[in-house]
């Protein structure tokens, strides 16, 4: 049986990612900014540069939100 699943990945999906032939692809990218911060460029899947942000994590965070309403 073959099928897509899309999911934010996580170090915990390691295990269920070694039971078949998986492709794991980069959709953003967390950087920081040139005026300080960071911010979460979306582009990978067609979406805005999110931020900046006063701190990586919560970039990171703004990053799993906006995928999340992507996917789900």
């Amino acid at each position: 049986i073959y099928g897509v699943a899309s999911m934010i990945y996580n170090d915990e999906h390691a295990d269920f990612l070694r039971t078949g032939t998986t492709t794991v692809r980069r959709v953003s990218n967390v950087e920081p900014a040139q005026e300080g911060g960071w911010t979460a460029d979306m582009s990978p899947v067609y979406g805005p540069v999110l931020g900046p942000f006063p701190l990586r994590q919560t970039a990171l965070d703004a990053e799993i939100e906006y995928l999340k309403n992507l996917l789900f």
